[in-house]
C-alpha cells in the first residue's frame, strides 16, 4: 500500500501519557483505538478511511503484533463487519471501517445480525461519511442504516481530541447497551490536522497472545426463531433505553447557553465548526465559537434522547435545525416532539438550506441569514446581517465579470500511463471500425475502471456496484442482438464479482466478454493489496490468481493480454465477440498500476544515478511538423499528458497535439494512433543519464550520420 509512508505515523501511534501527536484527524481515531484495548482491527478500504488501514497495516510488524492485536484487510465490507461476531460472544473490543453508505450497503446482512444478536465487547464501526463530497458512487445516509438496524449512531464535533474522546466513548456506550456503535466523520474531519495529547495504549484482556480458552455458547445469541423475537423486543426495551441513559449521564450531546433565549441552534456535532464560523462571519460569534445565540451540539444522532430535545425546546420561539443529508430525521423527530409537548415554538431546517448536498459553509451562511431574518436577535439588527452579508459575497459578482461565460468542466479521468487506459481506446476503435460487433451493450463497474463512462471513450451504460458489472448484465445478455461485454478491475473481481458475477454466469450459461482489468491493486482506494498482488496487507504472501480462480468456478475461455498492446487487444476483443465457443468469455487485461509502478521504479533510478549507473528515460512526443491537428489522437485516448500547442505552420489554423513533461514513457499516444491508422506524428526520445563509452560512441555516429544527410 505505497499511496504514502506512514513511518512517522506509526511512530506517533507508539506515544504515551501526555505526548503530543500531530496528525490528521483519521490519526486520531487510530490512537484512540489502541488507548481503548482493542482485540482486533479489520475494514476495506475507501475514501476518506483508508489511512486508517494503512497506518494499521504498517504498524502491524511494530506495533500491533507485539500487543497481540490481530489486523487484516478483509475482501470486502461484509467480510469486515462479520468480525464484529466475536465481540457477540466475547468480551472482545474492536474496531472495522468501510467508507460511507456504499460499504455499510454491502455490510448491511452481518451488520444485521450482529446488532440483532447483541455484543459483550465493545464493537465500533468507523464510518468515511461522505454525503455531498463526491468521492462516493452514492449520496446516502449513513443515519439510515443506524435507525434501520437500532445501532447508535455517534457524530462528533470536528478536533482530534473529540475524535479521541468520542472513540472511547463509543466501545462504553456498545457495551452499555450491548450493541455495535457507528462513528461518522465526513472527509475534510478526516484530513484536517491538529494535536491530541495521548494516552497510553491499552494491551487487549483477549488477544493473540492471551487467546480464549473456552468457547462460549448461548442458544439466546443465535439468530433464530423464537430468539429473534426475544432480540428485536430487546432493541427497544433494554438496549435503545440504555443507550439513551449513557447518552445523558456522559454528556455527549452539548448544551451550549446563551443570552438570546428565545432563537436555538440544533445541529450534528459535525457540522459545528462549519454552524460556529458561520455565526462569525455574520456577527453572531466569536473565532472561538462562543455566541449568544443558545446551541445544542448532537455528537450522538441515534437514539435521540426526547427528554434532552423537548428541555432545550422549551421556551423558544423559534429554532433552526442544520442537518446534513435527506431524510431530515432530527428535524422531523423534533417538530413531533414539539407537537406532542404542545410546545409554541417554530422549527426551521431544510426549507432555509438545501435538502441535499454537503453543507459548506456558503451555504450554512445562507440558511443562518434567512433563519436571523425570520427571527431577528437582540444583539443586532437584520440589516447589520444583511451588510455583512452583503459584504461576504460581493466577490462573487466581481469575479462573474471575469468569466464571461462558465468554466468548461473537467471530467473524471485515468492517471497518465494507466493501463486501463488503452484497454478502453481498443474498445472506442473497435466500436468505430467495427460496429456491428463492437458497438454492444457494455456493464461498467465501480473503480477506477468507471471513468471509462467519461469522455473521450463513452464506453459502459450502466454502474450497479461493486464488482457487479458482470451481474449486472445478466439480464441484458440474453435479450440483446449481440454480445455484451461486461467490465471489472481486479479490486472488484475479488471482493463481490467472482462469486455474484462469475460464477452465476457460469451457473446460468450467459453467453457474454467479461474483461478483467488486472493491475495488481485496489487503485482506486490507494494502490491496497488484494489477492493479485501476491501478498496480503501484513505482507505475508498469498499464491492466488485471477486465472486460478477462474478455471475453479468453470470459466473454459480465458485470455490473457498485456493493456498496452492495443492492437492485440482489439483482436482479443473481436475473437471473443465473434467466436462460436458457447458461454462466458473472460480477457484478462494485465498491467500494474501506473501510480505504484512509478513509486517503485523512481526510487530505483535515483539509486543507479547516485551511484554513476546508467539510466534511460523513455518519454513521447509529436512532431510539430509532422502533427496536422487532426486531435484524434486526444479523442481516442485523452491522456493528461496529451495537451494543445500552437502550429509552427502559419498556414495552420489548428493547435497541434503536445506531449508535455508528465510524460511517463508508456507509449499508448503512439500505439493508439498506429492502431486507428490515424498518423505518423508520434515519436520516442530516450533521455540517457550516466551514458556508457559505447552509448557515446553510438550517439556521436548518429549525428555525423544524420548531420551527413541532411540537406546542406
Amino acid at each position: 500500500m505505497g499511496e504514502r509512508s506512514f513511518a512517522e505515523d506509526v511512530k506517533q501511534l507508539g506515544y504515551g501519557d501526555g505526548q503530543i501527536l500531530h496528525g490528521e484527524g483519521i490519526l486520531a481515531i487510530t490512537k484512540a483505538l489502541l488507548q481503548s484495548g482493542v482485540s482486533y482491527v479489520g475494514g476495506y478500504p475507501g475514501a476518506p478511511i483508508s489511512h486508517l488501514l494503512d497506518v494499521m497495516a504498517d504498524a502491524n510488524e511494530s506495533l500491533l503484533r507485539p500487543m497481540g492485536i490481530y489486523f487484516e484487510l478483509s475482501g470486502s465490507e461484509a467480510a469486515a463487519a462479520a468480525l464484529l461476531g466475536a465481540s457477540i460472544n466475547y468480551p472482545m473490543r474492536g474496531a472495522v471501517t468501510w467508507k460511507s453508505v456504499v460499504g455499510t450497503n454491502v455490510a448491511s446482512d452481518a451488520l444485521s445480525h450482529v446488532a440483532s444478536a447483541g455484543v459483550r465487547g465493545g464493537s465500533l464501526i468507523v464510518i468515511g461519511e461522505d454525503y455531498g463530497e463526491g468521492a462516493s458512487i452514492l449520496q446516502e445516509r449513513t443515519h439510515s442504516a443506524a435507525l434501520k438496524s437500532s445501532i447508535p449512531l455517534l457524530d462528533p464535533r470536528n478536533s482530534l481530541t473529540s475524535f479521541a474522546r468520542f472513540v472511547e466513548e463509543g466501545f462504553g456506550l456498545s457495551e452499555a447497551c450491548n450493541e455495535p456503535v457507528f462513528f461518522s466523520i465526513r472527509i475534510r474531519a478526516c484530513h484536517m490536522r491538529g494535536t491530541l495529547r495521548c494516552k497510553d495504549n491499552v494491551r487487549p484482556a483477549i488477544s493473540m497472545r492471551s487467546p480464549v480458552a473456552q468457547p462460549s455458547f448461548s442458544l439466546e445469541r443465535i439468530n433464530l426463531p423464537p430468539f429473534t423475537y426475544t432480540m428485536e423486543a430487546k432493541k427497544f426495551t433494554e438496549r435503545l433505553p440504555a443507550a439513551q441513559r449513557y447518552i445523558v449521564e456522559h454528556r455527549l450531546n452539548e448544551h451550549i447557553p446563551g443570552s438570546e433565549s428565545r432563537l436555538g441552534l440544533i445541529m450534528q456535532g459535525g457540522l459545528w465548526n462549519t454552524v460556529a464560523r458561520s455565526l462569525n462571519v455574520l456577527g453572531l460569534g466569536d473565532v472561538h465559537g462562543r455566541t449568544p445565540v443558545p446551541m445544542l451540539i448532537l455528537n450522538a444522532l441515534h437514539p435521540l434522547v426526547p427528554e434532552e430535545l423537548i428541555a432545550f425546546l422549551r421556551g423558544k420561539s423559534h429554532v433552526f435545525v442544520v442537518e446534513e443529508g435527506m431524510p431530515n430525521y432530527i428535524e422531523r423527530e423534533l417538530k413531533a416532539l414539539a407537537h406532542e409537548a404542545r410546545l409554541d415554538v417554530e422549527i426551521h431546517g431544510k426549507e432555509l438550506l438545501s435538502p441535499h448536498g454537503e453543507y459548506v459553509p456558503a451555504l450554512v451562511v445562507g440558511g443562518l441569514r434567512k433563519f436571523f431574518t425570520l427571527a431577528p436577535p437582540s444583539i443586532t439588527t437584520v440589516t447589520a446581517i444583511e451588510d455583512r452579508y452583503a459584504a461576504l459575497t460581493a466577490h462573487q459578482e466581481k469575479a462573474r465579470g471575469y468569466l464571461p461565460q462558465p468554466i468548461d468542466k473537467r471530467p473524471p479521468s485515468f492517471c497518465t500511463g494507466c493501463p486501463e487506459r488503452p484497454l478502453f481506446s481498443a474498445m472506442k476503435i473497435l466500436r468505430g471500425q467495427d460496429p456491428a460487433i463492437g458497438d454492444t451493450h457494455v456493464a461498467a463497474d465501480i473503480g477506477c475502471t468507471t471513468f471509462s463512462t467519461q469522455a473521450p471513450f463513452n464506453v459502459g451504460n450502466s454502474v450497479l456496484g461493486y464488482g457487479m458489472g458482470l451481474a449486472s448484465a445478466g439480464a441484458v445478455a440474453p435479450n440483446f442482438g449481440k454480445r455484451v461485454i461486461s467490465v471489472m478491475g481486479d479490486g472488484g473481481f475479488w471482493h463481490n464479482g467472482l462469486t455474484n458475477g462469475v460464477a452465476g454466469a457460469v451457473y446460468n450459461k450467459q453467453d457474454s466478454v467479461l474483461v478483467i482489468v488486472d493491475n495488481k491493486y485496489t487503485s482506486a482506494t490507494g494502490q491496497h493489496h488484494n489477492p493479485s498482488t501476491g501478498t496480503n496487507a501484513r505482507h505475508e504472501p498469498t499464491g492466488m490468481t485471477i486465472p486460478q480462480a477462474l478455471r475453479g468456478v468453470g470459466v473454459k475461455w480465458i485470455k490473457t493480454i498485456d493493456s498496452y498492446d492495443i492492437g492485440g487487444t482489439i483482436r482479443t476483443l473481436r475473437e471473443a465477440l465473434t467466436t462460436r465457443v458457447p458461454g462466458l468469455k473472460v480477457i484478462i487485461a494485465s498491467g500494474e498500476c501506473m501510480l505504484e509502478q512509478q513509486r517503485r521504479v523512481k526510487p530505483l533510478a535515483r539509486k543507479e544515478l547516485a551511484a554513476g549507473r546508467t539510466v534511460v528515460t523513455p518519454q513521447f512526443g509529436v512532431d510539430p511538423d509532422v502533427c496536422t491537428g487532426d486531435h484524434s489522437c486526444m479523442r481516442l485516448n485523452g491522456c493528461p499528458s496529451l495537451t494543445l500547442r500552437e502550429s509552427p505552420d502559419p498556414l495552420r489554423e489548428d493547435p497541434i497535439a503536445h506531449v508535455d513533461a508528465s510524460c511517463v514513457g508508456c507509449g499508448v499516444c503512439g500505439e493508439v494512433a498506429h492502431a486507428a491508422v490515424l498518423c505518423p506524428s508520434f515519436y520516442e526520445v530516450k533521455a540517457i543519464a550516466n551514458p556508457g563509452w559505447w552509448t557515446r560512441f553510438i550517439g556521436r555516429l548518429r549525428r555525423r550520420v544524420i548531420a551527413s544527410l541532411a540537406p546542406a
